[in-house]
């Protein structure tokens, strides 16, 4: 189906339909609503080169990934990557992902923005003083973080709510009966493992429990961190009855480690790990393998690809900012503390 068949069948000039699927704020909601439907229906998919050309946007969207920043390379990017990307294909825009050195990344952005290959740019894994911010504001891109940060300047942002999360874990590992709690964390030069951190410690603080440096460890969110991590507390004169897992890849490494100890996951020693919800390695059923705080990352790049859509096309605050609560799931990996 062309522009011309979909406009006949709605009665409706073909420049209104046009208008309609790009956004535009003169076309009223309910007539807008009726042709995206009637467009998604019956397969119509436009043009990309007219839509270019009837917008003057370049309807892509920017990733940069730089090369040293190991947490950006993985599964969990992937599955956020699978969400932004449906996204982006449901408005007609293009995804660009642009892999370089770090020493490369500044000079990436300022690329993107000469060019204007872009419309847009998602910003992912926010640090202190995170220099991308002023950067694109600098630049006058549109953009989004994927996360929360510490900068002053003006942002779009969503992020999941992760000291809650990891305070409301924490106190039901307390309520269990547990009083050494282990916390395997992502890199905490990243701001979603240091709210990470600050939830586990103020739970641990309010239950009148100090928290132990020897038991807070941090890195990349690998099956093998879990498990050697978890092997050397584990053999230890004092090891923790519950571990506490910033991945479910580290949590199955932490899983392996606990039988190879020769203990039993859930009786002997608790685990609680957050869960990105990705569909290659899920942890579902009526009694899931991990008790878990639950996000769906996929979720989240599908919403962040709507809202810098929105932002990009006028329908949204360019500083439009979300903030998600995590799930708390129960399952088999966790259970009263051992008596002595």
């Amino acid at each position: 189906m062309n522009l011309k068949q979909l406009s006949d069948m709605l009665g409706l000039s073909p420049t209104t339909v046009s208008r309609a699927l790009n956004g535009y704020p003169e076309v009223n909601a309910r007539t807008r609503a009726r042709v995206i439907e009637a467009a998604r229906h019956h397969g119509y998919v436009p043009n990309s080169m007219a839509k270019r050309l009837a917008t003057g946007r370049a309807m892509a969207i920017g990733h940069v990934v730089p090369l040293s920043d190991h947490d950006m390379i993985n599964p969990i990017f992937a599955d956020f990557i699978a969400g932004a990307g449906r996204a982006y294909s449901e408005a007609g825009y293009n995804m660009i992902l642009s892999v370089v050195p770090a020493e490369e990344e500044e000079a990436s952005y300022r690329a993107l923005s000469a060019a204007h290959s872009v419309d847009g740019i998602i910003v992912h894994g926010p640090k202190r003083n995170d220099y991308r911010i002023p950067l694109l504001n600098e630049l006058g891109i549109r953009f989004m973080v994927h996360g929360r940060c510490d900068s002053t300047h003006p942002h779009a942002w969503l992020d999941m709510n992760n000291r809650a999360a990891f305070l409301r874990a924490t106190e039901y590992l307390i309520g269990l009966g547990h009083r050494r709690i282990a916390l395997l964390n992502g890199i905490e030069t990243l701001f979603f493992a240091i709210r990470r951190r600050a939830g586990y410690e103020d739970a641990l603080r309010a239950a009148g429990i100090a928290p132990d440096p020897a038991l807070v460890f941090n890195s990349d969110m690998t099956e093998p961190y879990g498990y050697r991590t978890a092997r050397a507390l584990l053999a230890g004169p004092n090891p923790p009855t519950a571990f506490l897992s910033s991945s479910l890849i580290t949590a199955l490494g932490i899983s392996r480690a606990i039988a190879d100890a020769g203990l039993r996951l859930g009786a002997d020693v608790s685990v609680i790990t957050h869960d990105d919800a990705l569909l290659f390695l899920p942890n579902q059923g009526e009694r899931p393998m991990f008790t878990s705080t639950k996000s769906s990352i996929r979720d989240a790049g599908y919403r962040m690809g709507q809202l810098l859509i929105d932002i990009i096309e006028g329908r949204a605050d360019p500083h439009v900012t979300e903030l998600w609560e995590a799930e708390l799931v129960i399952g088999s990996s966790t259970g009263p503390a051992p008596s002595g």
